[in-house]
């Protein structure tokens, strides 16, 4: 979603340290190299995508996020981005505050299973919904825990870690998400973007 590319870009600051864990092809990566000259690492569990991430020239490793992130050190990044992944992780909390713990920041997008769409589907077919941010079906999903944006909030919450911004993507158009318009974007919102940093 170029969308969200563009909105994880303009949470980096320029000639950052970066590392991009489930990077995929390293797109993302690619063009935070290209426009804001950062030191990109890149960190993904397919070995195609890793090969993809290498012809373009990016530093990418093959790995589990779940059994190897515990290998680098705090704070060892300014900036450490997982977009749409965090829910397909068999322990997404503890990936969570891993980022936390190797990143300053953490910059983490997540699909929103409260889009009213998404209830609509549940509540009239009484089947599993299929939309643009959750294009999988019932059965061949990577998705293994479904949250809300509500859900996330609260997580953080529970964690300690401070949602520094937050932004809401529906229908190729984004807004801000505060406390006084939680319980609207998280109605209205196909996806979420956190900027996020822990003091540990």
């Amino acid at each position: 979603m170029k969308l969200e590319s563009e909105i994880v870009n303009s949470f980096i600051e320029r000639s950052s340290k970066v590392l991009d864990v489930g990077c995929g092809d390293g797109e993302i990566l690619l063009n935070l190299k290209e426009q804001k000259n950062i030191d990109a690492r890149g960190f993904e569990i397919d070995h195609k995508k890793v090969q993809e991430s290498l012809i373009k020239g990016l530093s990418v490793i093959q790995g589990d996020a779940e059994k190897d992130l515990m290998n680098y050190p705090n704070k060892s990044f300014d900036y450490v981005i997982l977009t749409q992944t965090l829910q397909a992780f068999y322990d997404p909390r503890k990936v969570l505050n891993e980022i936390l713990r190797i990143g300053k920041n953490a910059i983490v997008s997540i699909p929103n299973f409260g889009y009213w769409k998404v209830r609509l589907d549940l509540l009239i077919k009484g089947k599993m919904p299929v939309t643009e941010a959750l294009p999988n079906t019932w059965f061949n999903t990577p998705n293994l825990h479904m949250c809300t944006i509500k859900d996330f909030y609260e997580l953080c919450n529970l964690d300690g870690i401070e949602i520094k911004k937050s932004i809401a993507i529906t229908n190729k158009k984004h807004s801000a998400i505060t406390k006084n318009n939680l319980e609207f974007k998280n109605l209205t919102s196909e996806l979420a973007i956190f900027l996020l940093s822990k003091s540990n």
